[in-house]
């Protein structure tokens, strides 16, 4: 008599925890105002797939292709000349913050409490800088004192600037602390710590992020246009704004380019740190581009007369902020909106990825392989913000467009995340299965899948901390949540209540910053 084959030990955790995840994403449907049907109704993707027609063929007339040309030029120099303001803000502060050069914790000194306060006001200082997303930077600048590539840079300045502090003075911190310690002893200053300990061991880890944060400026920088802060967006917004396919699939091909340049350049400044002098050439040609952004771009801020003169009073009219309870509830909503858009957004995403994955592994053939990561590269390929103004132009005004941005966008992100854990994955498990006669499925459910769960879960765990901040600013462009309680508190000159709205932007940043921190740790 055969015996029963054995039950699957986890299944009744997985079982349990499934429904635990449907119960919570269940209020989400509500509150975005998203539906399934909306997912899974063929005549939303028709009129998704006509409106992407009417993209085709791209805009080629000369004169388009010239402006397209220097606005692209633009958005380069926007975001080179960004990072140089950020990495002159952020190093500053990495060097006053830094735990890793402070007398008391490289030697017995007992710490001044006046040095104690100073780094928590600028840590504070930090979180704020950080804490406020770069476009609604760059939309106040642009409210305060006019349209231009100068409120971008602005913008990506103060921003990345709190970025880069907190970062690199992380960085510092993880290098080892006895060189630190032995010239504490002997007396040297912090600088000299800085210099002759800690800067040798940590530049190739510096630059390398630095690097990394270009990339992200780039993308950036080419959809601040939305707020009128020039570049690529702004051709981009107006393209919208009239209805000119052809023109915005031009402009969409350029964001592809775009991303595919700044990816390249990573990739080869990675390979150009492991080479000796790599880290010196990268500086140097770091130098040159700065040099060349600003020379672009000096003619248009001397045209377009910042008025540097507005931003004290502009300031000003933000003071005190509203907090009285009528704004209070309608921005619990708010807040409540932008949770519940990046909840059920990353799960659609990470619906949506892990079939993409399989083909994107080269699981079902190379030429599969090829289509899907194709796929990957254009969902991701294009910004957040931009798929949130289209899915506006298809979906309509509201919560529901911020919601299938988020989905499309992550998709990408996850779709090739869970495809390279596939691929790293070690095939033996799945072959003995396979060998011992079980089917192409069930082989992959219980070989490659249970090693890659752990992973795919941090991964998208990881991608709704991104989404949360993500969709604070949607809603800039009509895709609900607090992005598009703050776009209108501006246009009706409600200041006090715009900056209640930012306040709560920069607590729920901080807040998911901390809970993903304490997550790390105890998984860690």
């Amino acid at each position: 008599m055969l015996k029963p084959a054995p039950r699957d030990p986890a299944a009744r955790a997985r079982l349990g925890w499934l429904l635990l995840t449907l119960a919570l994403l269940l209020p989400t449907l509500p509150l975005t105002q998203f539906t399934l049907s909306t997912l899974f109704n063929s005549d939303t993707w028709l009129s998704l797939a006509r409106f992407a027609a009417g993209f085709l063929p791209p805009a080629h007339d000369g004169d388009f292709l010239k402006e397209v040309a220097k606005e692209t030029a633009t958005t380069l120099a926007v975001a080179s000349a960004g990072l140089c303001l950020a990495m002159l803000l952020g190093a500053p502060l990495a060097f006053a913050t830094s735990r890793a050069l402070d007398d008391h914790q490289l030697t017995a000194v007992r710490p001044r409490r006046t040095v104690l306060t100073a780094q928590s006001l600028l840590r504070g200082l930090m979180v704020w800088l950080r804490g406020v997303p770069d476009i609604v930077w760059a939309l106040l600048f642009v409210r305060a004192a006019g349209l231009g590539s100068l409120p971008a840079v602005l913008a990506l300045g103060l921003a990345y600037g709190g970025m880069l502090g907190k970062v690199y003075a992380e960085i510092l911190e993880s290098q080892p602390r006895a060189p630190a310690q032995a010239l504490a002893a002997a007396g040297a200053s912090r600088w000299q710590r800085l210099c002759w300990a800690l800067w040798p061991q940590a530049l190739p880890e510096l630059i390398s992020y630095s690097v990394y944060r270009w990339e992200c400026a780039i993308r950036a920088s080419a959809v601040m246009g939305f707020v009128g802060a020039g570049g690529i967006g702004q051709l981009l917004d107006s393209s919208l704004k009239m209805l000119n396919g052809g023109e915005v699939g031009t402009l969409l091909l350029v964001f592809l380019l775009l991303v595919g340049l700044s990816e390249g350049v990573s990739r080869w400044s990675r390979r150009a740190l492991e080479r000796d002098g790599g880290g010196r050439r990268l500086l140097l040609a770091g130098g040159a581009l700065t040099a060349f952004s600003l020379y672009w771009l000096w003619p248009d801020w001397r045209a377009n007369g910042f008025d540097w003169r507005g931003l004290p009073r502009f300031a000003m009219e933000f003071l005190p902020p509203d907090l009285s309870a009528p704004n209070l509830r309608q921005l619990g909503q708010g807040v409540v909106e932008t949770l519940a858009m990046s909840a059920l957004g990353t799960v659609l995403a990470a619906l949506m990825a892990m079939p993409l994955a399989l083909p994107a592994a080269g699981r079902l053939g190379a030429a599969a392989k090829r289509a899907t990561r194709l796929l990957l590269n254009m969902l991701r390929g294009i910004p957040d913000l931009l798929w949130a103004a289209l899915a506006v132009l298809a979906l309509g005004l509201g919560p529901a467009a911020g919601v299938l941005a988020l989905a499309l966008h992550t998709a990408g992100v996850l779709g090739r995340l869970f495809a390279e854990t596939l691929e790293n994955a070690p095939p033996q498990a799945e072959q003995a299965l396979l060998n011992a006669g079980a089917g192409r499925v069930a082989a992959f459910c219980y070989g490659p899948l249970p090693m890659v769960a752990s992973q795919w879960l941090a991964y998208t765990l990881y991608r709704w901390e991104n989404n949360i901040r993500i969709a604070t600013v949607l809603g800039i462009v009509g895709a609900g949540g607090l992005g598009q309680q703050l776009y209108l508190a501006l246009s009706l000159f409600q200041q006090q209540a715009a900056a209640a709205i930012i306040l709560a932007m920069v607590a729920l940043s901080w807040g998911v910053e901390q809970l993903s921190r304490a997550l790390r740790q105890r998984m860690g």
